[in-house]
């Protein structure tokens, strides 16, 4: 029985004890792993470009079972859901730990992903209905000091293991925590017994799944293939772009399609998730490039490459307060239209990069990068959220975070080509090597700059929804949180 008062019972917090553990192992997995790229390329003789699928192979799928979570939360029920994917993402972990090649960890790093991609969803489920629409707030205020401060100390843990014990620690570390948090859920969770849901889409998720690895591992190609044109970059890349096309036909269709492709006929709604879309593939791309860089050029080892990666995670940590009150001052496309430019005007520095750049300029650039971040994607999904019926929340939010996380893989895998394709011209000269990163950091400047546009938009259409007062109340505590997940790991 929830507490509707102003007291929050004791088993509520035990649940949220549960819930944190979770949220914590996916988002420090999504950001102590950029350390250990360097690490990983030569341990397992591959390429920058090979190695990343390690990045973006979590990341598509957690893109993928994220649609799906809900669903089998009302399928299976939501304490199942989530301990099977407590014993997925541990699972996976412990196979990375034991992986022999590049491939094999890419493989298990998809397992992975689809515990990690159920975890925070459900988890979030398990706890509104606990803590009940008056005292989540509270709840949530509470939780979200450690999950603020995961990913910032993430690749400094990260770096201490690597440098300490081995590249497997990183994985294995998840082992005991993934078996204390599931004890703690099977003692904990309330049981709950499945509601009953729709039919699941299997074919639009095979469908979307093909299209989106298509497209990522085609635009992947061009590093080795060296242009777009090659076979073995326009076959993966035709293939995927017919299987989205023939995705949003079906959704278009069918009674109960896997995403609701009917929401971007809302123009605040599609500009909202084009702006996700474009921050993602800018600030998931630029958070692979950073450690690199600060281990290839810098010479550092990874626990200095941790510690000097703090302050963008700093920044975004101070935006994430400042986000909300932003917001309600001047609308959630003006905020995101502010850290939009923040962002564009951060990543200045990070374009002039040289082998010498003193360290304390890099850290303020970086502060300012993070503050600009955590400035822009809270404060767009409010936006979109805005225009939308309580109903159409409830099918926005999962389509949001995967169009983030498609992006964020597909910005992984553009830039590391490009980077890579420098690199292999620059020979073993450090300030050849540093104008690589630079270049790369203007392709960021480029994908960053496209999503301004759409923020511009969402502040028009923002406007005028006030003018005349149809802008309905703001978001649930549950979205927000989402979204302050989401914004947090990109930092």
């Amino acid at each position: 029985m929830q507490n509707v008062g102003g007291k929050i019972e004791a088993h509520v917090w035990r649940i949220a004890t549960v819930v944190v553990l979770g949220t914590i192992m996916s988002v420090l997995d999504t950001t102590i792993v950029n350390v250990a790229l360097d690490t990983l390329g030569r341990d397992l003789n591959s390429s920058v470009d090979q190695i990343q699928w390690v990045v973006t192979g979590y990341l598509l799928a957690l893109a993928a079972v994220i649609p799906v979570s809900g669903w089998a939360s009302r399928r299976f029920s939501s304490r199942s859901v989530y301990m099977l994917s407590l014993v997925l993402f541990t699972a996976g972990s412990v196979l990375c730990g034991l992986a022999q090649s590049t491939e094999s960890l890419v493989a298990f790093r998809v397992i992975q992903g689809i515990g990690g991609g159920m975890l925070v969803p459900t988890g979030q489920m398990i706890l509104v209905r606990a803590a009940g629409p008056r005292n989540l707030p509270k709840v949530m205020s509470a939780i979200g000091v450690p999950i603020v401060l995961a990913p910032i100390f993430g690749p400094t843990i990260g770096g201490l293991l690597l440098e300490h014990v081995s590249w497997q620690s990183i994985f294995l570390v998840n082992l005991p925590v993934g078996i204390l948090t599931l004890v703690a859920a099977l003692k904990l969770l309330p049981k709950d017994e499945p509601e009953g849901a729709e039919p699941l889409d299997f074919l639009g998720l095979g469908i979307l799944s093909v299209g989106l690895v298509g497209i990522t591992y085609g635009l992947a190609e061009t590093g080795s293939a060296g242009t777009l044109f090659a076979g073995s970059v326009l076959v993966p890349l035709i293939i995927g772009l017919v299987g989205v096309a023939a995705f949003v036909l079906r959704a278009l269709k069918v009674p109960n399609p896997l995403l609701n492709v009917r929401l971007y006929a809302d123009r605040a709604f599609t500009a909202a998730s084009i702006t996700t879309f474009c921050l993602g593939a800018a600030l998931f791309g630029a958070m692979v490039l950073m450690p690199l860089y600060f281990q290839t050029v810098r010479g550092q080892d990874a626990v200095a490459t941790g510690l000097l990666l703090i302050p963008q995670g700093l920044g975004a940590a101070v935006a994430m307060g400042l986000s909300g009150r932003a917001t309600e001052r001047w609308g959630g496309g003006v905020t995101a239209a502010i850290g939009t430019v923040i962002t564009l005007v951060a990543t200045i520095p990070f374009v002039l990069l040289g082998a010498a750049t003193p360290f304390l300029l890099i850290a303020a650039a970086m502060i300012v990068r993070g503050f600009g971040i955590g400035m822009s994607i809270m404060p767009a999904m409010t936006a979109a959220y805005g225009v939308l019926t309580p109903d159409q929340v409830t099918h926005a939010t999962p389509q949001l975070t995967t169009l983030q996380r498609v992006g964020g893989s597909m910005g992984t895998a553009i830039l590391t080509v490009i980077l890579q394709t420098h690199l292999e011209s620059a020979g073993a000269s450090q300030a050849a090597m540093a104008d690589a990163f630079g270049t790369t950091f203007i392709w960021v400047m480029g994908i960053t700059a496209a999503a301004l546009l759409p923020t511009l938009m969402l502040a028009r259409i923002e406007r005028r929804a006030r003018r005349h007062g149809t802008i309905p109340a703001p978001e649930s505590p549950l979205v927000e949180a989402e979204t302050r997940e989401l914004a947090l790991e990109s930092a």
